[in-house]
């Protein structure tokens, strides 16, 4: 008796996973089960799938023409296809798009979109190939009505528009498409691409820098790549005819830094802002990927702060820091809300693995654009009291934290900021030590007091960009009326130099060679606490440390 219960459970247990099995095949073809059961289903992408994709265009000629399809069953991506360079035409991506729980039967999920003048049947091979459908812009859509589909991997969740023909994408689970959307008259307008999202959002963690096992811990500080919407154009490029007249600034600016990445392998990159040059920058959003692609794809961390030409384009401070936050590798942060700018931060540099404890402490400040205040004080703008209070705080507050407390070697802090400090150009209290003093430091008006708080909480040295063709270490010693080598040595004030080639790089200063790009690497021996510093060039004796030269040396500011 007890061996017939055993195996009639048996059989029908089988009977009910093949029944349940032919049920999810028939469900996921059909959709024969009840919307009740639907609704109570795992769904793969939790938020949105697109079902459809188009283009409407517009001209100014045709006031009934409208480049805004029916608002409650298109969403328009808000980037003129154009650029807004059209004197007459207009065009613009609009979406379909439902959350995954609301498709019903005669929704169709796209799975795959392409771009050509071509149907993609005619190249993909076997019977079965699923047909394409066209839309305008040569945009090729591959949509299924099959059950299930938008818990697929291949589910298109988002759409988005890059422009240049050298566009790479940046976030994670994003792919962007090879061939730009076909526009009539596109005329010199930078190629518009598609690029799409399969799944649900990436979240990218917050890499946490380390010192090396060898006690070792390098910064590359890139400052004014002046990149674009594009390729960009070249200013003052030298040798003049190099690689036979042609020069597009953003592929030779990217080309010198990838190559410099690779030589150097930094442990951290810090942009010291104008990553932008806003002015030929319609879509910021483009020229960011650019940048941010190369320490992505090199697995290599990022911090930013911004110029005075990064928003000059298409996006404010606040979304180039949201835009940039949330990138792989970046650990790039808006700061407080109560403090001025956007981009005042610190970066923590752990002791060298399994320790928990800081060993470098990096501040970043927003130094802002144009002076607020041109009749009194003329040029720029300056570190405000608010930012001041804020880094004396938290200086004060991370020295008598755990953090730093429980780590047993000298502690050291370094700050970047944009454009140069008051002090830079008050040649009396300081010492050239290394590089070039090409142009007069274009530093504020108004001398808010920023260097004395950073001595007063022990920052070793302070380096700076904006003055393109300057990059020179100048050592900064107290105040006083005597000689000026007999008083104390307080911070070291570098300038990075220019990195882009769509920055000037002459400015009409006469400079023996002439300018080539640079980049400024510090390098921090944790276990002496000590730093150097040197140049690396993009053209010449690209091999060499250009100036290198020791700024401190058992955690003391050293005296020339």
């Amino acid at each position: 008796m007890t061996r017939r219960i055993v195996r009639t459970s048996i059989q029908l247990g089988a009977l009910t996973a093949i029944v349940l099995f032919l049920v999810f095949l028939l469900d996921n073809r059909f959709r024969v089960l009840p919307d009740a059961i639907h609704n109570h289903l795992p769904l793969h992408h939790p938020g949105l799938v697109i079902t459809d994709i188009t283009l409407a265009t517009c001209s100014s000629l045709n006031p009934l023409s409208s480049c805004k399809l029916d608002a409650p069953k298109w969403h328009r991506i808000e980037k003129d296809l154009y650029l807004n360079k059209g004197w007459l035409n207009h065009a613009y991506v609009h979406i379909e798009r439902k959350e995954e729980k609301e498709l019903v039967e005669a929704d169709r999920v796209i799975l795959d979109v392409k771009v050509g003048r071509l149907d993609p049947t005619t190249s993909e091979k076997g019977p079965g190939a699923e047909r394409w459908e066209s839309r305008p812009g040569g945009i090729w859509l591959k949509r299924t009505a099959r059950r299930h589909a938008s818990d697929s991997t291949k589910a298109i969740t988002a759409i988005d528009i890059l422009f240049g023909a050298d566009a790479v994408e940046a976030r994670s689970g994003w792919e962007i498409l090879d061939q730009p959307i076909l526009l009539s008259n596109p005329g010199d307008n930078e190629e518009a691409r598609l690029t799409v999202r399969r799944g649900p959002p990436v979240a990218s963690e917050r890499p946490k820098p380390r010192v090396r096992k060898d006690g070792r811990f390098k910064i590359m500080q890139v400052a004014d790549l002046h990149l674009s919407t594009g390729l960009g154009t070249c200013r003052d490029e030298l040798p003049a005819g190099h690689n036979g007249g042609k020069c597009e600034a953003d592929v030779r600016t990217l080309e010198f830094l990838g190559s410099v990445l690779d030589s150097e392998k930094p442990d951290l990159v810090v942009l010291s802002g104008d990553q932008i040059n806003g002015e030929t920058s319609p879509d910021a959003q483009s020229a960011v990927f650019k940048f941010a692609e190369m320490f992505i794809k090199r697995s290599i961390p990022f911090a930013t702060i911004f110029g005075n030409h990064d928003d000059e384009g298409s996006l404010s401070r606040q979304a180039l820091m949201e835009l940039t936050q949330n990138l792989p590798f970046s650990l790039s942060l808006p700061g407080p809300s109560s403090v001025e700018g956007v981009g005042n931060y610190y970066v923590e540099v752990l002791a060298r693995a399994p320790s928990t404890y800081s060993a470098l402490t990096l501040y970043l400040l927003d130094t802002h654009g144009y002076s607020p205040d041109e009749r009194q004080f003329r040029g720029y703008d300056w570190l405000k009291k608010s930012q001041i209070d804020w880094f004396q705080a938290t200086a004060h507050s991370l020295k008598n934290s755990p953090s730093h407390k429980g780590y047993h070697h000298t502690h050291m802090d370094m700050a970047f900021v944009h454009i140069p400090l008051p002090e830079y150009r008050q040649e009396g209290d300081i010492v050239q030590g290394s590089g070039t003093f090409a142009e007069p430091p274009t530093a504020p008006g108004f001398n808010s007091g920023f260097k004395k708080a950073l001595v007063d909480e022990g920052v070793l040295a302070v380096s700076c960009g904006h003055d393109h063709v300057n990059d020179y270490c100048a050592l900064s010693r107290s105040e006083g009326s005597g000689d000026i080598k007999d008083r104390n040595p307080e911070l070291w004030m570098c300038y990075a130099g220019g990195a882009g080639f769509g920055g000037y790089g002459g400015y009409g200063h006469v400079i023996k060679g002439g300018y080539h790009r640079r980049v400024r690497v510090f390098e921090f021996e944790m276990d002496e606490a000590r730093i150097s510093t040197w140049k690396r060039l993009e053209y010449g004796d690209t091999e060499r440390k250009v100036d290198e030269m020791l700024i401190v040396d058992g955690g003391k500011v050293v005296a020339l």
